[in-house]
């Protein structure tokens, strides 16, 4: 389960209600979930990359394959699809079967549990994020908000190489989860001031941050928090209109960048994964089935702030 299926359920973000989407043409009701993996069970005559019985995730994003982005490599910024995703535009993973095109389907090793390759899509997500902000073995890094997305951002960054780690969040649930994830300092900003800690610890801040949480105060600490020369990265989906102040970051030289989902990556995440350099297992809390979906998925999140990834079965 993602986020973004709870604002879909809940609020209907993403979802074409009013009309059919302009590149999918599919309207609601629609099919949730965009982080799905499965065996292949059946395949078109002219399907020759998978088989029946291959066990495979799905790369949920969709994209034209013909404007100027998506031409260079970097269809996760499809001008024509805008953003569309399985499971949010068109039919995805939250039942028994699904279909789609088998271009969209990754194989995963013998090794790999079918669990592990449901979380390829939201480690992708942060392996982007980390491969944007430049990260280079050796630096410090501060992530903001220790849901999913930050979780896995933390792993991807001790992956590449970061070393002093520091995880920000509210939750002391997910602060735990940061810990036994190896964050090297958690901090929570009802407790004591983030970015007064980060700078008595690092002297001058962080090399990179993630700004992981989609809020205003988590974006300024993130802001704050940075070193000069240092970069700020934007994974989370911010909702509302945020504000700064620029002096600060113009006397650092601070880059601000943004990262939008991933591309051309699932291939190294997979492997990733199946060495066992990232250890996603740590971050499911909850396994339930389809058919407890709504209320131990779906309603849970929005009170339960432990929960990081649920995993969901068909039985």
């Amino acid at each position: 389960m993602c986020g973004s299926d709870l604002h879909a359920y809940h609020h209907g973000a993403g979802i074409p209600i009013e009309a059919a989407h302009a590149f999918t043409g599919d309207q609601a009701p629609l099919v949730l979930g965009h982080e799905f993996a499965g065996t292949v069970v059946e395949i078109g005559e002219d399907v020759t990359n998978v088989m029946v019985g291959d066990r495979v995730t799905i790369e949920p994003i969709l994209y034209c394959g013909k404007c100027i982005h998506c031409r260079k490599g970097s269809y996760n910024l499809c001008t024509v699809s805008q953003g569309a995703f399985l499971g949010l535009a068109k039919d995805g993973g939250f039942a028994e079967f699904a279909v789609t095109e088998a271009s969209r389907m990754h194989k995963i090793p013998d090794n790999m549990s079918l669990e592990e390759a449901a979380l390829v899509e939201p480690t992708a997500v942060a392996f982007h994020a980390v491969r944007k902000s430049g990260l280079k073995v050796g630096q410090t890094v501060a992530v903001f908000g220790a849901g999913p997305i930050g979780l896995l951002t933390l792993l991807a960054a001790q992956a590449a190489g970061a070393t002093t780690t520091f995880v920000v969040d509210l939750s002391k649930e997910r602060l735990e989860k940061a810990r036994e994830l190896g964050a090297t300092y958690t901090i929570n900003p009802l407790e004591e001031n983030a970015v007064e800690k980060i700078m008595r610890i690092t002297g001058s801040g962080v090399d990179i941050a993630f700004e992981a949480a989609g809020a205003q105060p988590t974006f300024t600490s993130a802001m704050n928090a940075i070193d000069a020369g240092g970069t700020v990265t934007v994974v989370a989906v911010i909702p509302i209109d945020v504000t700064m102040n620029a002096i600060m970051p113009l006397i650092k030289e601070t880059t601000l960048n943004f990262s939008c989902a991933y591309a051309n990556e699932f291939p190294q995440v997979i492997d990733l994964i199946a060495s066992g350099r990232l250890d996603v297992k740590k971050v499911i809390t909850k396994k339930i089935t389809l058919a407890h979906l709504v209320e131990q998925g779906l309603e849970l999140l929005l009170v339960d702030k432990s929960q990081a990834k649920i995993i969901v079965s068909p039985k």
